[in-house]
């Protein structure tokens, strides 16, 4: 489930036009942000029916439900709340069903006279979004990540855009690289520890972390400036393989080999374009491109560091041992680190 893209932009004609990029099968089927994946949801078989739909089909349906998830978007101007019109849904047309369509709903609305500053919320049960305000006669977008139903901070509507601060843009985005380890890279996660497991001393753990940091930084700004664009259908089993390949050599081997680096530098090539997927979607503020980039890498490197220092206190009393630590830890963590990526490679792939 990703986040929703909210983009409001106020004309001078006294109108506010709102457009919603989200996965409107998910809506419809009642599947809210409580679900992480739509395929653990009660509904998953609504879901996928809705998602083999054709595009004037899908439209149709949610011109129904228009007027009722209107009541989700709540813009208040001046503490006064707008009446959305609903004027178009954009639907595109059915592709590979593995992958989530996003579709974007328009709704405009009347500015009250004398609205000032503007405050946006939408309900939390359609979980997190990232909103831009855009006044009339500019092109500099405000961004926020909101949480699920956080009100965004009050917008001005009249005052020219000021560009926030490298320091508030470093903050959200660092912010969002963390927590898109921590609690939410979970494939990630498993990657960390495969490679924590089989080095009991920190120098050849920081030479593999090190190799993964430089891999997928170069990905990550490589596909974010658009130089490379590979299907997330490619990568992600990929990146499940790279996972079962960590888990299933930690078992096989008791040392760490030298070609190690190697192979954990060209997977980090390839987590590094699962991170642009994601950002991608979120987009990054013209003004501050850089900043915004680097600054989600460092996040995702925090929490990177988070994982390790985690497992490392988990265990640190076993590793002086090596029998016990292998045959306790890192046996059973690489077998289910290897199991877990062999699963997600066949889901990813379609077999499941």
């Amino acid at each position: 489930m990703r986040p929703a893209i909210v983009s409001i932009s106020f004309d001078q004609q006294a109108v506010v036009k709102v457009q919603i990029e989200t996965n409107v099968e998910a809506i419809l089927s009642g599947i809210g942000a409580e679900h992480e994946n739509t395929d653990d949801a009660p509904q998953a078989e609504v879901y996928r029916e809705l998602r083999e739909l054709s595009a004037d089909d899908l439209k149709q349906k949610f011109n129904l439900y228009a007027e009722a998830f209107s009541h989700a978007l709540k813009l208040q101007l001046s503490g006064q709340e707008v009446d959305w019109q609903f004027k178009n849904i954009l639907v595109p047309e059915v592709g590979d069903i593995r992958l989530s369509r996003k579709s974007v709903i328009e709704y405009t609305a009347a500015i009250p006279q004398g609205a000032a500053i503007a405050v946006w919320s939408f309900d939390q049960k359609y979980g997190d979004a990232v909103v831009n305000f855009i006044s009339a006669g500019q092109t500099e977008k405000t961004t926020y990540w909101l949480a699920k139903g956080q009100q965004s901070p009050e917008y001005e509507l009249h005052k020219n855009v000021i560009p926030r601060s490298w320091i508030d843009v470093a903050v959200d985005y660092s912010g969002l690289g963390f927590i898109h380890i921590l609690p939410k890279g979970l494939d990630h996660i498993l990657f960390v520890l495969g490679l924590f497991l089989l080095s009991r001393n920190f120098r050849p753990l920081l030479w593999q972390v090190t190799a993964f940091t430089m891999a997928h930084t170069i990905t990550l700004a490589l596909s974010i400036y658009g130089l490379i664009s590979v299907s997330s259908l490619i990568v992600e089993p990929l990146i499940a393989l790279s996972i079962a390949y960590v888990g299933i050599e930690n078992l096989l081997t008791r040392e760490l080999k030298p070609w190690r680096v190697i192979i954990v530098f060209i997977f980090g090539l390839l987590h590094g374009m699962g991170f642009a997927g994601v950002l991608t979607e979120l987009g990054l503020p013209e003004s501050q491109f850089v900043n915004a980039l680097l600054s989600f890498n460092v996040g995702v490197e925090l929490g990177q560091l988070s994982v390790i220092l985690l497992a490392f206190l988990a265990v640190f009393w076993l590793r002086k041992n090596q029998g016990l630590y292998r045959k306790l830890v890192v046996i059973p963590g690489s077998l289910g680190i290897s199991l877990m990526g062999l699963y997600w490679t066949v889901e990813r792939v379609g077999y499941l």
